[in-house]
């Protein structure tokens, strides 16, 4: 009997996902930078993509990690999916998206101010000396007391 198929082939299976579930993973990937997709394949939606399974979320992102274009960490029964350089610039093609649309983690945020700053003006005249906390508590004269090491007897 003849055979097209090799015996391995039988095991590997083959998912088709619909075009309109494709781009609206990737344009989420784009847009957001990552994509965290629970480890569950019965779950028929994913919390932030409308349309596609979390299956097919999850099988298109094991695809793209295979291609180097996103890298996955696994951690508690989740998939965080971290979109590289070459992902970005797959997926740019891919949509047709100029160059200046770039994922929100890789935007700059805008600045925060220091912390010295921001401290300086609570107090006026430096930082208070510290005054013991609960060392004066501990060190009174008589023993003290309490139950731990070297507590009162």
């Amino acid at each position: 009997f003849f055979s097209c198929f090799n015996k391995y082939d039988r095991h590997r299976r083959i998912m088709f996902i619909p075009k309109e579930s494709r781009i609206a993973v990737f344009s989420y990937l784009f847009k957001e930078g990552v994509c965290v997709v629970r480890k569950d394949t019965r779950s028929q939606t994913h919390p932030q993509i409308e349309g596609p399974t979390n299956l097919e979320i999850l099988m298109l992102m094991k695809s793209l990690e295979s291609r180097g274009f996103v890298r996955i960490t696994f951690s508690w029964q989740y998939n965080y999916c971290y979109l590289t350089d070459e992902g970005i610039e797959y997926l740019r093609t891919y949509l047709a998206l100029p160059a200046e649309i770039i994922p929100n983690t890789h935007k700059k945020q805008a600045s925060r101010p220091d912390m010295r700053d921001r401290e300086e003006d609570k107090y006026a005249g430096g930082r208070p000396a510290f005054r013991g906390g609960d060392r004066e508590y501990r060190g009174r004269e008589g023993g003290g007391g309490g139950f731990g090491r070297g507590g009162g007897v």
